[in-house]
Formats: C-alpha cells, sequence, structure tokens
C-alpha cells in the first residue's frame, strides 16, 4: 500500500510538474509550431511519465526509508513526541511571523531563500526546545495540576511559604538514618523518590557482590518504612532526563527545576549542589550537629576499647560515635574509667575528643 501511495505521489508530482512547466520549455527549444504538443495537457502526461521512469528505481528505497521513519516514531514515548511537535509547532508560528516582512523585500535572494532558512532554523530549534526540557514543562504541568485540585481550605490556612519538596538520592535512603528523622517530624513538605534513583537501588539490590545486594535491600526496604509506616508525604518522580547519564547530575538538575532541596549524606555531592546553588541537606551534617557538647576540663565515664595510633593511647567511643583519644589510655583497655577532656577537634569526618586518665590527674 505504502508503495503504491509512493508512486502515485510521484506521478501527479511529475504530472503536475508536466503540466507548469513542459510546454514553456517545448517553445523554449522550438520544438512546437502552434500544434496540440503546446497543450498543457499534454505536458501533463509528458512530466508525469518521465518523472515515474526516472525515479522507478528509487520507490523502494523511499518505502524503506518511509518504513524506518514510522518504526521511529512509534518507538518515540508520547511524551517526547508530543512536546517536540508543540515546539516544532510554535517554531514554525515563529518562523512564519518573521518572514512575513521578509517576503516584502525587493531582492529576490533575500526575500525567497531566506524565508526558507529561517523556517528550517527556528522549526528545528522549536523542536529541540519541545524535546529536550520536557520534563521541565511535565513537570509545571503536574505542579500546576495539584495546586488546582488542592481544597479550598487547605489553600486558606496554609501559609504562604510552603515547604519545598525533599528529593532523597542513594545513598541517604541507604543510610537509613532519614527514617528516623522523618518519624520525629523534623522534615516538612513532600518527600520525592525520583525513579532513577529507585532503579539505582533495585541494581544495587541485585548486584552479584553480598554486601552491595544488603546495602540495596536494605535501602528499600528503609523506603518501605516511611511510604506505609512514618507520617510524611512520600512520592514518585517519573520523569527523567536522558542526555545526563550520572545520577547525581540528575539530582541537581531536578532540583534546580522544581526548585527543591537535595538531601544526601554524600560530601561530593553536598559540594556540587552548593557550587550550583542548590539547597541541600547534609544528614552527616544534622548528626554532627546534634551530638552532645562536650568542653576542655569537664569528665566523662568511657570505656577504652583498643589502643589509639600514638604511643600509650587509648580509644574510647560515646554513644552517638564520637572517637575520644585517651592519652596514656593504654594501659586502661577493657576498663571503663573516668577521663578528663583536655581538647575538642571538629572535623570534616566529625567531632574527636581528646582526654587523659582523671587518675593520672589526681597523681599529679
Amino acid at each position: 500500500m505504502l508503495k503504491k501511495f509512493v508512486q502515485l505521489f510521484i506521478v501527479i508530482a511529475g504530472g503536475t510538474i508536466g503540466y507548469l512547466y513542459i510546454p514553456d520549455v517545448l517553445r523554449l527549444v522550438g520544438f512546437t509550431n502552434g500544434n496540440w504538443m503546446e497543450s498543457p495537457y499534454v505536458g501533463l502526461v509528458i512530466g508525469a511519465i518521465i518523472l515515474y521512469l526516472l525515479t522507478f528505481w528509487l520507490v523502494d528505497f523511499i518505502v524503506d526509508f518511509l518504513r524506518w521513519v514510522e518504526e521511529t516514531l512509534i518507538k518515540i514515548p508520547v511524551g517526547d513526541l508530543l512536546f517536540g511537535s508543540l515546539g516544532l509547532i510554535l517554531g514554525l508560528v515563529i518562523a512564519f511571523l518573521i518572514t512575513i516582512p521578509i517576503l516584502d523585500i525587493e531582492i529576490k535572494l533575500v526575500s525567497q531563500v531566506l524565508p526558507i532558512f529561517v523556517t528550517f532554523l527556528l522549526g528545528y530549534f522549536g523542536f529541540q526546545v519541545g524535546f529536550k526540557r520536557r520534563d521541565e514543562f511535565l513537570n509545571l504541568l503536574t505542579l500546576a495540576k495539584k495546586e488546582k485540585d488542592k481544597p479550598v481550605q487547605e489553600e486558606t490556612t496554609q501559609s504562604p511559604d510552603n515547604p519545598k519538596v525533599k528529593i532523597l538520592d542513594t545513598s541517604v535512603i541507604i543510610d537509613g538514618r532519614i527514617a528516623d528523622i522523618c518519624q520525629t517530624s523534623f522534615l516538612e513538605g513532600t518527600i520525592l523518590i525520583p525513579q532513577f534513583v529507585l532503579e539505582e537501588l533495585q541494581h544495587i539490590a541485585d548486584s552479584s557482590d553480598v554486601l552491595k545486594r544488603n546495602r540495596g535491600r536494605r535501602g528499600l526496604d528503609v523506603l518501605n518504612r516511611m511510604q506505609k509506616d512514618l507520617p510524611v508525604n512520600v512520592e514518585i518522580y517519573e520523569g527523567d532526563f536522558e542526555e545526563i547519564q550520572e545520577v547525581d547530575s540528575k539530582l541537581v538538575k531536578l532540583a534546580k527545576v522544581i526548585n527543591g532541596i537535595v538531601v544526601t549524606n554524600d560530601f561530593n555531592l553536598n559540594k556540587v549542589c552548593e557550587f550550583q546553588n542548590v539547597q541541600v541537606l547534609n544528614i552527616n551534617d544534622l548528626a554532627n550537629a546534634v551530638k552532645p557538647v562536650v568542653l576542655p576540663g569537664e569528665e566523662l565515664t568511657v570505656q577504652v576499647i583498643k589502643d589509639g595510633k600514638e604511643h600509650n593511647q587509648g580509644v574510647a567511643y560515646l554513644d552517638d560515635g564520637t572517637m575520644i583519644v585517651v592519652e596514656e589510655g593504654k594501659d586502661y583497655i577493657g576498663k571503663t574509667i573516668e577521663v578528663l577532656i583536655t581538647s575538642v577537634l571538629q572535623t570534616s569526618a566529625g567531632r574527636m575528643i581528646f582526654a587523659k586518665p582523671k587518675l593520672l590527674e589526681k597523681a599529679l
């Protein structure tokens, strides 16, 4: 059917060309002297036959090309095709408006060639913008629909500054502490889980490495707990940024698009978000901020667990995991003793406390 349609199109195109131009060409070469050959209908038949014969060998290639285009269009997601088409239409409309004054220019090269160039260029740009920024348009439509569907009482009771959406990355989900934070209601607003983060979690959970597999399954368990048992609104973001490969880069892009906040415990992602002016919440920073404050001169009761890196040092830990380096504490390994804080060091890895046994202080 498609092949017959292409052949019919070629015959019609050849007939049209012959009807318009073949009589003039015959008169120009002096082939006619006022006889029936000057009839445009004769030119129509001649043009159709000539173009059909000249392109007979091209029909199969044209049909194969059209079928390839058809299969490609069928495989394209509906959203991509829709927004690409809308962008193309908008670009062509703008090109039409721009070329109206150009057609009045007396210079034929400008008035005839430039409109074609402008139409092609703006149509291409319109399609590319619509296709590549489809996720942003979809998100705008989704947010607009949600705002429209909100009850009137909810709109009147909420404050003008609604909490921003919190976007979780893979590391903070696997870490698990985010569920406890949500349970205490310290995080307000919607918790957003991007689909590409879920896919990465599933990939980790299916890993052949036992450690990775356990981490991935733990992350999925944390998400199930947050969605079913915790008083937070957990939503899935279905969109994706196919032109971006890295998950962290997709998170930053998503945060920019929806004006959200990235929640992570990844130090490098934290720095990237800060560099790109994306608001970020780091669980490790929160954990460091809520650790008990200890000052030099205070006394603590600790259990020395192991020896330290330096000579005659012992190492103990607080309940929150803060390391305490006990000078002259090697002899007390395995014992619970009272220590006196000498100094506190805050590092990017956390807080480190230096102390010495209180017994030594009394001896002095």
